[in-house]
């Protein structure tokens, strides 16, 4: 039986959809059958960030209309043959119920270790028929206020539904700028919204890449372990944290600072 996870954050931007793709690559890296399921009808860009949106035949819609079977919209990765993602090509978003995406998760439930959904951001209809569809959550933040505040109320809503097993991925953190107190550090931010983190991932080169080019993150970068560790944390229970300020500590760290402040 699949574990079913909302990826969700209240404020659109933090990288929640890069989240999604780069944690079920490492989770299908690790082994684990997992598909990814793009819930956020007319602003849909799953199938681009795993870079099969050429592959799209059928999506969400056709199967919710019955022009397919949900199997025969699957589409299946490029790199590993247990990771497929259910795009949302369609516009109808009006037709689209808490009750189709149920089904669907249901549907695929026996066949995955796995299932990711993709929530638009807000807290809309759309956020809620993905949530009414999962048992767990994973809420994306940055360490910008404005950020906080929202998945602060994301928080409140998913505890309405009584999703209990919640845990946060704080994105796009610079470890210069914690080493230098202008960025709230984990801690401030696990103190702020009351969830235990799951996964840290660090401000990097080779994530922007991925997010405006479709470029895969390269084997050994920090971002691909700070995405591996979260898969392990989310698959085993451990609560290893990517250290995003290791590099910037010391005499060499400050150096880095330093430099990252002119460039």
């Amino acid at each position: 039986m699949a574990r079913r996870i909302v990826i969700c954050s209240g404020k659109g931007g933090v990288g929640k959809t890069a989240v999604c793709a780069n944690l079920g690559m490492s989770l299908a890296k690790m082994g684990q059958r997992t598909v990814l399921i793009d819930t956020d009808i007319g602003l849909n860009n799953l199938d681009v960030a795993m870079g099969v949106e050429n592959k799209v035949v059928y999506d969400i819609i056709d199967v919710i209309e019955n022009r397919c079977r949900v199997k025969q919209a699957l589409i299946t990765d490029t790199m590993y043959d247990n990771l497929c993602t259910l795009a949302a090509h369609g516009q109808a978003a009006h037709k689209i119920t808490g009750a189709n995406i149920k089904h669907i998760v249901n549907s695929l439930s026996e066949s995955f270790d796995y299932i990711l959904l993709d929530c638009p951001a807000g807290i809309e209809v759309g956020f809620h028929r993905a949530v009414a569809a999962s048992d767990e959550a994973i809420i994306v933040t940055t360490p910008h206020i404005s950020a906080i505040r929202d998945a602060d109320k994301v928080i409140a809503i998913l505890n309405n539904y009584m999703i209990n097993n919640m845990s946060l991925v704080i994105n796009r953190i610079r470890g210069d700028l914690v080493m230098n107190f202008e960025m709230l550090d984990v801690d401030n931010i696990v103190e702020l919204l009351g969830v235990s983190p799951v996964g840290v991932i660090p401000e990097n080169d080779d994530i922007s890449a991925y997010a405006s080019m479709g470029v895969r993150l390269k084997n050994g970068s920090e971002a691909m372990e700070a995405f591996d560790i979260l898969a392990k944390n989310l698959h085993n229970g451990t609560k290893k944290i990517y250290d995003c300020t290791n590099k910037f500590r010391g005499v060499i760290g400050k150096i880095r600072r330093n430099l990252k402040r002119m460039v």
